[in-house]
């Protein structure tokens, strides 16, 4: 009874409703308005150019060819659905304010770094490049690293380092659920507040709705909390737009970055589908203050305070630097660049000897496709681990839809057997890694904010391809007759599912 009483009071559940009777009530007066032949006639034409228009836009066929499917279905309508719905670009209005809140943030780039980063490899080089010049972030010498290869390691570091806190926490998170994970969390921070600790938290309303009173309980323990793209009963394409990010910074000293949210299942305080699989990366050094200032980004948006951000800058004076190359960057649907895809397709695009990868869905494009397979036919051993047990069944099939077309090019996959792959994890010939939080789908490349980790010619590539190595010893490789032994029906599902992929 009470687990039913939570449903019916879900936020989510109760926002969803509300949405679908706007949708009807408005689907209804249009229906209406369509027995009028000249209305029903101008909306047939309407539709086809709509389809023609959608076709021919710069944008992911896969996107755009699910939406030409849907109006061609279902004419008229499928043509008002697109107007509502089809949008990608977040509106100007909010483009524009984020964009404001960006002047005075942008980090120049130290050439004697990205020159040192060129005679180490021109190729890595060039992706740092593309990323600075995109995300406005520059890569860094590194001064410490660590790569934390599940989320146990994870938690437990990242409690370690807040404990650690002099000046302020800043968390970002997608998830958060009660249990213990969030508790142990809460009363760690509930004491640096008490020590006059600046503690701060950004999390995202849709990922966060089933705890009904996170707020509150962050509030009552002196925690500066903002809610991030709140969820409103309103048709608007804005609310995809959620804040994938996973952070934490403390003194501006150390960042972590990584698949992570707060929630039992991330520690394997709790089974939801067998061993969970996640990994991050702790970082220290100048490298933080991008970090910082992404949060500082949000923070200052929804707030409207007007903080110099240098007063978050750590002074890192006589310490020792690290081996190699870092740069902490930003993915954001507010801007024209799709960097997210762009520095994945780079990485492959540009391995010798191996790729190797870790995601937990594998909802990908043509051009994402074409890549992997360009890649493996080149002679590139090219390997990705997804989950053997699925959180999400829909997705999961689109996930195994594309397993014959990669195979088929030569690429490599693997189950992991003992659960669920949440990683986001990409390293290629010794030289490159990437750590973060974006997922190799659609809503991770075009809708979503996210954060990535790039470390070069360090410690940190190595250890995260020994990571790789292990998780392939505990998972299963899918051969061609494996998917060919699948039922008829299953491969149709999963081809209509895959169809619309560009939706999910």
């Amino acid at each position: 009874m009470k687990q039913l009483s939570k449903l019916l009071t879900n936020k989510i559940l109760i926002l969803g409703l509300v949405i679908v009777a706007e949708l009807l009530v408005m689907l209804y007066f249009i229906n209406e308005l369509l027995t009028y032949n000249f209305v029903y006639s101008f909306m047939m034409v309407l539709s086809l150019l709509l389809v023609v228009w959608v076709v021919n836009k710069d944008d992911n066929p896969t996107y755009t060819s699910a939406w030409a499917v849907i109006i061609l279905i279902f004419p008229p309508m499928g043509a008002v659905i697109y107007l509502l719905f089809g949008g990608r670009k977040v509106p100007k209005e909010l483009r524009e304010k984020i964009t404001e809140t960006y002047d005075g943030f942008d980090l120049p780039q130290d050439f004697d770094i990205a020159d040192d980063l060129e005679k180490f490899d021109a190729q890595v080089h060039k992706q740092a490049k593309y990323i600075y010049n995109t995300s406005h972030y520059p890569i860094f010498n590194t001064r410490r690293t660590e790569y934390l290869k599940s989320g146990e390691i994870k938690f437990e570091v990242m409690l370690e380092e807040i404990r650690k806190a002099e000046k302020f926490v800043f968390l970002e998170y997608f998830i958060v659920k009660e249990g213990v994970m969030w508790q142990t969390l809460l009363d760690v921070l509930t004491q640096k507040v008490k020590e006059g600790i600046d503690v701060r938290f950004i999390y995202d309303d849709w990922g966060t709705s089933g705890f009904d009173d996170l707020k509150q309980q962050c509030e009552a323990a002196g925690i500066k909390v903002v809610v991030f793209n709140p969820i409103r009963a309103r048709l608007a394409i804005t609310m995809n737009n959620r804040s994938h990010r996973k952070a934490c910074i403390v003194d501006g000293r150390v960042g972590i970055v990584g698949g992570m949210n707060i929630a039992d299942e991330y520690i394997n305080a709790i089974d939801r589908f067998g061993h969970w699989k996640d990994t991050a990366i702790l970082f220290e050094g100048e490298v933080v203050h991008s970090l910082t200032l992404m949060f500082l980004q949000f923070y200052r948006y929804y707030t409207n305070t007007n903080e110099d951000p240098e007063q978050f800058r750590y002074n890192f004076n006589g310490s020792e630097k690290d081996d190699g190359f870092i740069q902490v960057f930003t993915d954001a649907p507010t801007d024209k660049d799709d960097v997210g895809l762009d520095s994945h397709l780079n990485i492959i695009n540009n391995a010798k000897d191996y790729i190797y990868i870790q995601t937990p869905y594998l909802i990908i494009g043509y051009e994402m496709t074409k890549a992997l397979g360009l890649a493996a036919k080149s002679g590139v051993d090219v390997r990705i681990v997804v989950p053997g047990i699925p959180d999400k069944v829909i997705v999961n099939q689109v996930t195994k839809a594309n397993y014959g077309t990669l195979i088929r090019s030569g690429v490599k996959i693997y189950e992991y057997t003992p659960g669920f792959v949440h990683s986001k994890t990409i390293v290629s010939d010794d030289k490159i890694a990437m750590v973060g939080t974006t997922n190799m789908d659609f809503r991770s490349y075009y809708l979503h904010y996210e954060t990535t980790v790039l470390v070069a010619n360090n410690h940190t590539v190595m250890d995260c391809l020994q990571d790789n190595l292990e998780t392939f010893e505990k998972s299963r490789l899918i051969t061609l007759e494996m998917v060919e032994s699948v039922p008829y029906i299953v491969k149709l599902f999963r081809g209509v599912a895959r169809l619309f992929s560009g939706l999910m």
